[in-house]
């Protein structure tokens, strides 16, 4: 199979959404596919064999990790060099709408991949007043896809319930063999506690940002004054995160990856994720492979991931007390914590990224068999159906 991807976050940049497509390449690949990444310049050239046709991009003024990249006529060429049998867009955007219309113009199966709860986001940057043209934008977008992939239940119903269709589930991944209860290390222990190993120590990786609600963890702090807390990772909010912390037992580690990630994880007595808008939460699974206790929000994808009081604990969202006593709940059954570390740890192990790949290439395989002849344009003949096209007769300006 010859697949094109394209994705607005690459390397270097550190997600989600970035771990999920170099891991599925990394599959691709060792299955024998072809595989074509388009993405903004300043990553590698190659990932696995695969070749990466970066885009002209710039820093995101914002959020300078992030490079933001406008569609480009390349794309036509290097799309008709590689004669894709299929395309899968990341969480288009910008650069993905580029994707759309080239997915229309070449007659190229189509599947787009939801993994930003960008509407829930929107109330956390003050945008909230633009959550119905938003969710308008996005079934427009949706609308285009011969198939829509989503990382959760809750998400499928949540598009689904905003008149999106041809929804289907990409199953949950996780690499257990880096991510497990052995990576376990005193000195990395010793680091992250800033060197109070004997004291409880919480965990918490991912993105510094708005919509992540890291600052509510003081109150977790205030509430638990013997326990230590690190914070692995970067973002936008880092700055007023340590103003925010200061004078707390709270360390920033910054970034970490691979075995010392994978030492972090297994190093701590809890995972901590404050977060309401996780369509996914695959730190939650990087944390239950290394067999770390997780707290997590009953919201978004995390029940998908999280059986409450079986494999990990849940509080309640919107509900800061409810994070707190469940942190509490957490630390004070350690015959019952280290029963969960164990069921966590059971869930996750068969849940690798070559199974999850498998079940993506079905999907693939069936969107090829299913996608419908091309039809002979007609006359516009509505204001309606002229308003809906209203992007992509601009981009045919630009696009040759």
């Amino acid at each position: 199979m010859r697949i094109a991807l394209m994705s607005e976050s690459f390397l270097p940049k550190i997600d989600g959404i970035v771990t999920m497509l170099t891991k599925t390449v990394e599959c691709l690949r060792r299955n024998g596919h072809e595989v074509l990444i388009f993405a903004p310049s300043g990553g590698p050239e190659e990932l696995f064999g695969a070749e990466v046709a970066g885009l002209p991009s710039a820093p995101f003024p914002l959020y300078p990790e992030l490079r933001l990249a406008l569609p480009h006529a390349s794309i036509r060429a290097k799309l008709r060099e590689f004669q894709p049998d299929i395309l899968h867009l990341f969480e288009p955007a910008l650069l993905g709408v580029g994707g759309l219309y080239y997915a229309e113009a070449l007659d190229i199966p189509l599947v787009i991949s939801y993994h930003t709860n960008l509407p829930s986001y929107l109330h956390y940057y003050k945008l909230g007043v633009i959550e119905k043209l938003t969710w308008k934008l996005m079934r427009e977008r949706h609308r285009r896809a011969d198939l829509n992939l989503c990382t959760s239940t809750a998400m499928i119903q949540d598009l689904e319930s905003h008149g999106i269709e041809r929804l289907a589930l990409w199953q949950r991944a996780v690499d257990a063999n880096r991510f497990r209860p052995a990576a376990r290390s005193r000195q990395m222990r010793d680091f992250l506690s800033n060197g109070e190993s004997d004291r409880p120590l919480l965990l918490y990786v991912g993105r510094l940002s708005a919509e992540k609600d890291v600052p509510r963890l003081r109150a977790v702090l205030r509430a638990l004054p013997e326990a230590r807390l690190a914070i692995v990772g970067d973002g936008p909010q880092r700055g007023s995160l340590e103003r925010h912390f200061k004078k707390t037992a709270t360390f920033f580690a910054g970034y970490l990856q691979g075995e010392e990630l994978a030492a972090a994880y297994a190093s701590a007595d809890l995972f901590v994720l404050p977060s309401e808008t996780e369509t996914l939460g695959l730190v939650l699974l990087e944390a239950m492979a290394s067999g770390c206790p997780v707290v997590a929000c009953r919201a978004g994808g995390v029940p998908d991931a999280v059986q409450d009081g079986v494999t990990g604990f849940l509080f309640e969202r919107a509900d800061t007390d409810s994070f707190v006593r469940t942190v509490k709940r957490a630390l004070s059954c350690s015959r019952n914590l280290d029963v969960i570390r164990v069921r966590a740890r059971q869930d996750v192990e068969e849940r690798g990224w070559e199974r999850a790949t498998e079940q993506l290439q079905e999907c693939y395989t069936e969107t090829i068999r299913s996608h419908p002849p091309k039809k002979p344009r007609s006359p516009q003949s509505s204001l309606k159906r002229i308003s809906s096209r209203i992007a992509l007769h601009t981009l045919r300006t630009l696009l040759p």
